[in-house]
């Protein structure tokens, strides 16, 4: 999945925007309109690319969710669209000041920018929620461990049957899982 590796990266971009478009409506100048204005570009760009990994890599998390959290993930996707569609437009808008040596429209990009890039902000705070407190991605991990070694498996008469194995250790895992990551976060904490 490339959303985990790209999502961070996209993050800091609208941020790194943000900054250069207020210094260029501090200085007015004709260069730092240009550098906003392609930061702009560069950070929409990365908004939407994100979106699109996130596209892809919702559908294959969806059902390791609990129920809330694929209702969060739906909202996750939903704020996900609508910055990526934000973002496009808030760059046009940028272009199109700087082209056109709007100095008003620019500003008013800039605004939007600084509020797109707070809701940014809350998306990767709903992402990390998503990942950390419904994905459990130990649990994850675990299944597929299981998955790839599991004799009973292999031995089992029907489909049924290897249903029937892996609902018991999802259970198992379901139930195991938060111990062990409040005994990594014990020993993390204890090595500080």
């Amino acid at each position: 999945m490339l959303h985990p590796a790209t999502v961070h990266f996209a993050m800091v971009l609208p941020l790194v925007a943000s900054v250069f478009g207020v210094v260029y409506l501090f200085t007015r100048t004709e260069g730092m309109s240009k550098i906003s204005s392609r930061a702009t570009l560069i950070a929409a760009l990365a908004v939407i690319g994100v979106w699109y990994t996130g596209t892809h890599a919702g559908p294959l998390i969806y059902d390791y969710l609990s129920p809330a959290g694929q209702s969060e993930l739906k909202e996750h996707k939903q704020l996900g669209t609508y910055l990526a569609i934000a973002m496009g437009i808030i760059a046009l808008l940028k272009l199109i000041g700087c082209k056109t040596k709007k100095f008003a429209l620019e500003a008013l990009a800039v605004v939007l920018l600084l509020g797109a890039t707070g809701a940014m902000f809350l998306q990767g705070k709903d992402g990390g929620e998503i990942v950390y407190t419904y994905g459990q991605p130990f649990q994850m991990q675990q299944l597929t461990t299981y998955l790839d070694n599991s004799d009973d498996l292999q031995m089992a008469d029907d489909a049924d049957a290897v249903v029937a194995l892996v609902k018991k250790q999802v259970s198992t895992i379901a139930e195991t899982t938060p111990a062990k990551i409040q005994k990594a976060q014990t020993v993390k904490k204890d090595s500080e």
